[in-house]
């Protein structure tokens, strides 16, 4: 176990760097079966995935065996480790990542992330409630927190008990039972898998959650074809309560109903607006103002051209393009808020990532994804119907009710039915 320091984007850009190079070497291989889908799995995240072999059972992994059947191939289990997620991404070990991964800016910047299949909430699990009561009572120096190194959970547990202990331990495995074993005194988990830590840990008491999570699948960044697929099927089978029944059997509860297109469209907008921090940075380390009326119009030509896309490959008619170009102009200044509310970056923080290279490239494919949900909205959905799924699904700070309305206004008259043909 070590106490864990690195983080953020300079932390992600040597572990992409060591994956490409390992990529190169792998090169010479024998090249990716066509006729499987290759799935990342970490192995190590029960309920959502454990094993990382054929047999690996969990979640995520009848939900890849379901997809891989429907489209005639074969499953191809690769292991990852969490630190290097991205990485081996990138570097093309695997085509999707379907392990109970947590959708996080960086990821975003990564790959393309599915429609979220299921939420969860960051827990702490307290070796002895009478000593640690509260949150707020971990968040102490002399407090021990083990954490699985690498992924969300570490950043989450960073960002809310920054004076505490960090214990980050490299087997997830093994976080239970550093805790049973009193090697720390607290270890934070989620609400779905810890039930199954609860049963190693004697007398250990549950304390928050303290987060909401989306997990979703993360698929390479020039996987388009396959996310449009798997985003198409999921939808499929939130609707036919297929991901309702394995949410129920696997994570003990059948809800809620994440793949739904409304929810779909809510969380989207979000993951572009999480986005916004990173935005905001990149455009201060270049010297750039917030407002760019030359790159909100691109936004917006590529808003147009994204949806009428989404609508040839659905077979269905495109968006009227002034209703699309009222609904991106409504996420331009919800982006605008988020930027201008977003903190400084601190003196000696990470490098800001490539607003060109990194972070507009990911709000292109995340913009690829609205388009796609765009021409799924089920017809007749009301600004209500809509302010509702935002007010629900927009977790990003900075956007103001009125912006929200706007945008849920605009998602309305995307969803009018269209008008009857003439005769």
């Amino acid at each position: 176990m070590v106490k864990s320091t690195a983080r953020g984007p300079a932390r992600g850009r040597v572990a992409r760097a060591a994956a490409l190079f390992g990529a190169a070497l792998a090169a010479a291989g024998a090249a990716a079966d066509p006729a499987a889908l290759r799935v990342g799995t970490s192995g190590d995240y029960a309920p959502f995935s454990a094993g990382a072999s054929a047999a690996a059972a969990g979640f995520d992994l009848e939900i890849a065996r379901a997809f891989a059947a429907d489209r005639g191939q074969s499953l191809e289990v690769v292991r990852f480790r969490w630190p290097t997620l991205e990485a081996d991404l990138e570097a093309g070990r695997f085509d999707v990542a379907m392990s109970g991964v947590t959708v996080r800016p960086e990821r975003s910047v990564a790959g393309r992330f599915s429609v979220a299949v299921a939420e969860a909430g960051a827990v702490a699990i307290v070796a002895d409630s009478s000593r640690h009561a509260s949150l707020d009572a971990l968040d102490d120096r002399d407090v021990r927190i083990g954490v699985n190194a690498g992924g969300h959970l570490e950043r989450a547990a960073h960002e809310r008990f920054p004076r505490a202990t960090l214990v980050a331990i490299a087997s997830n495995q093994a976080v239970p039972r550093a805790l049973a074993q009193g090697l720390v005194d607290a270890v934070v988990s989620d609400d779905l898998e810890a039930p199954s830590w609860l049963r190693e840990a004697e007398g250990a008491e549950v304390l928050g959650a303290f987060t909401r999570d989306r997990k979703a699948y993360l698929v390479r960044a020039d996987g388009a074809d396959l996310a449009a697929e798997l985003d198409a099927w999921l939808l499929a089978r939130e609707a036919d309560g297929t991901l309702a029944r394995l949410r129920g059997d696997a994570l003990g509860r059948p809800g809620p109903a994440t793949a739904a297109p409304l929810a779909a469209l809510a969380a989207a907008i979000d993951e572009r607006l999480a986005l916004m921090p990173l935005v905001a940075a990149a455009k201060r380390h270049a010297g750039l103002p917030i407002e760019s009326p030359e790159r909100e119009r691109e936004v917006l030509a590529q808003a147009v051209a994204a949806c009428a896309d989404a609508a040839r490959a659905a077979g269905r008619p495109a968006p009227p393009e002034p209703e699309v170009r009222a609904l991106f102009a409504a996420l331009v200044e919800a982006a605008k808020q988020v930027q201008e509310a977003a903190p400084a970056r601190k003196p000696g923080g990470d490098d800001a990532s490539d607003l060109d290279g990194e972070l507009r490239p990911a709000l292109s494919r995340i913009g690829e994804r609205i388009a796609f949900l765009l021409v799924r909205l089920p017809t007749g959905a009301t600004t209500g119907d809509a302010f509702v799924a935002l007010s629900d699904g927009v977790r990003t700070p900075g956007v103001s009710e009125a912006t929200l309305h706007r945008i849920a206004a605009a998602i309305a008259e995307l969803a009018k039915p269209p008008p009857p043909a003439k005769s």
